[in-house]
This record gives C-alpha cells, structure tokens and sequence, in this order.
C-alpha cells in the first residue's frame, strides 16, 4: 500500500510542476467533507510546488455566507449549486470550475458498539427509531448532508420523532459525538465519517435514499495566485489523484 501511494504522488507531481510559477500562499476554502482530501494531497503538494496551503472548512452554506460577505480566498471547494450562485455575484474567475468528487452519506457507531442492519429502507428506519440518539447536521447551518436528512424524515413522517433524540451538530465531524456518548448513532457523509478515529462505518445508506453530494473547485475572481490555484484544481482533478479519493470515502463524480 505504501508503494502504492508513492507511485500516485510520484504521477501526482507530474501535475504539481507541469507549471513554472512563483511560490504562493494558497487560502482554501472548502466543505467540511472534502478537507480530508486536501490534508492528506498537501504535504506533497507543497513539497512539489513550493505553494503553502492554507486550508479552512465550513458547512456549504457557511461558506456561501462567508465568501458573499467579502471573505478573500483562493480556492473555494464547494458544491456546484453554490459555485453556481456565487458565480453569478462575480465572486468566481468565469470558467475556472471543475468537478473533483463525490460522496454518500452512510451510519456509524462507536467501535464496540453493535452494528445496526441498515440494508434496507425499513431497517435504516427501524435504526433510526431503535437509537437513544441520533447526530446529523444540523440542517440551519447549510450542510447538505442535515438537509437532505431533515428532508427525508420529514417524507417518511418520522421528523417528529427523530427531532426528539436528534443531536444537531453545527459543522465539523458529527461522528465525535459517539465518541462522548452524546449520541450512539450518526448520519453523515461518509469522507467525514472515517476522517474520525474510535468509529465504525456501518455501511452507506441503501441505494434507494442513498444521496449524493458532488464537490467542485473553483479560483476566485479576485486571486493573486491564479495559475497556483490553478495548479491546485488540475491536481485535484487529476486521474492519478483517484487514490487518495477511494482512501477518503470519495469517489469521482
């Protein structure tokens, strides 16, 4: 595995070098769920280019808020919708978005606990039920997962009695909530989920309901660094960068 991931960052570099510029210090902003993939790309990154990452994460609609009220930055890793909106403020360099990844919401629980049977809709529902308490995003803070969740229990009739044991996390790794007791069941996007030590991912959630979060990237139209942002996005979307993908519950969009 270790050679493995050696000869991806050696192909990776390829990508890093393949333009000359001056080293820069890169201000990311990106959803909660795709900061694992950038931690794990910047020590090579930076020992390639020169570049300093400088990443910060939020919820999706945190960053919208933050970046619409005049927050400088680089590189913004957001969802489509919100790089649509933002886009259209004038606040995105015009045709510097690309695709990166996306990822699935699946159910953890604290290692040692029982697994719940969550193979089909009824028994995510019964899981759901079953719990003392639940930990999801809370949907008021713009993170796609809680509202996609929030929206769901609502259609199945169920949000009442979920909102009873619901633990509404604000951003960050909902998973930690197992870890403290405050809940013994989380809902999550999976990226977010294993970034988490002391948890175990139970399985995505069924096919049916299963909802998909895809992640892009885009340069800010007011970037002194364009070509290393640049750089960085080319990176990202790089075939070679699949691995580090796969690694972090992400896949290609």
């Amino acid at each position: 595995m270790i050679k493995y991931f050696q000869k991806t960052f050696a192909v990776l570099s390829l990508c890093f070098v393949a333009t000359a510029t001056q080293a820069a210090d890169l201000k990311v902003l990106t959803a909660g769920a795709f900061k694992p993939v950038l931690v794990a790309l910047q020590p090579e990154f930076e020992k390639q280019t020169g570049h300093r990452l400088i990443i910060d994460n939020d919820t999706a609609g945190g960053l919208q808020r933050r970046v619409a009220a005049g927050q400088a930055f680089d590189v913004l890793v957001v969802t489509p919708a919100v790089l649509t909106t933002l886009g259209s403020q004038g606040k995105l360099s015009e045709g510097s978005a690309q695709r990166l990844a996306r990822v699935a919401i699946g159910v953890a629980v604290k290692n040692g606990d029982r697994a719940p049977d969550i193979s089909t809709v009824a028994n995510f529902q019964a899981a759901l039920l079953a719990a003392r308490a639940v930990a999801y995003i809370d949907p008021a803070a713009g993170g796609s997962s809680g509202i996609y969740l929030s929206n769901l229990f609502e259609k199945w009739g169920l949000k009442e009695r979920i909102n009873a044991k619901a633990v509404l996390v604000p951003g960050g790794l909902v998973a930690e909530r197992l870890l403290n007791s405050q809940a013994d069941l989380a809902v999550h996007q999976i990226s977010e989920i294993l970034a988490v030590q002391g948890v175990t991912l139970v399985a995505p959630l069924p096919a049916e309901i299963q909802n998909y979060t895809v992640y892009s990237g885009a340069i800010s139209s007011s970037s002194a660094q364009a070509i290393a942002a640049k750089q960085l996005i080319d990176a990202l979307n790089s075939p070679a960068a699949a691995a580090i993908l796969q690694s972090k519950g992400m896949e290609r969009p």
